[in-house]
């Protein structure tokens, strides 16, 4: 079972997505981890994601790239956290896919679920705010954009976390 969970910042769409995890999967539970700790903020809040599932049985691996590679269990339940810092990792790291990064997140969620029972991915809204971007960040939303629909085409449930609220947009919630 694929099931992709975005929103906007601040929404709880991890919280849902560890929930989602722990009601619906007795696997061994994965917690692909790609925001790179380049500062203190970032530090902070990777301690703050810790923190919030250290009882739920989770093993943290660290990927901040070429997701195809990541080591994971077979017949795991995996948390993919998250979609948009793979995907600026590998626009902007000297070691990414740049050009090739919509094929890259891809091809490394195809690879995630030849491995996993359960794969639930969180990812953040795009280009919904209204406002007119330009440069990296018009690029790195048009990049995501395009991730969130192949993903989304692939799941087997998409949902949208409002105000910690899940609304499917295909599929259904898992139980």
């Amino acid at each position: 079972m694929f099931t992709l969970i975005a929103g906007g910042a601040a929404s709880g769409k991890s919280r849902y997505a560890e929930d989602l995890i722990l009601r619906t999967s007795d696997a061994p539970r994965v917690y692909i981890a790609t925001l790179e700790p380049f500062d203190g903020e970032c530090r902070e809040r990777i301690a703050r994601h810790r923190a919030m599932r250290a009882d739920k049985g989770f093993r943290t691996v660290e990927r901040y790239r070429d997701l195809q590679r990541v080591d994971v269990p077979v017949g795991c339940a995996a948390l993919l956290e998250d979609v948009g810092n793979l995907t600026a990792n590998e626009l902007y790291s000297p070691g990414g896919a740049g050009e090739d990064t919509v094929n890259a997140v891809v091809r490394g969620v195809e690879a995630l679920l030849v491995k996993c029972r359960t794969l639930v991915a969180v990812s953040n809204d795009t280009l919904s705010g209204g406002a007119d971007y330009e440069g990296d960040t018009d690029r790195f939303l048009r990049t995501l954009g395009q991730i969130n629909r192949a993903l989304a085409a692939r799941a087997d449930n998409v949902a949208e976390i409002v105000c910690g609220v899940a609304v499917y947009h295909k599929g259904r919630e898992p139980y």
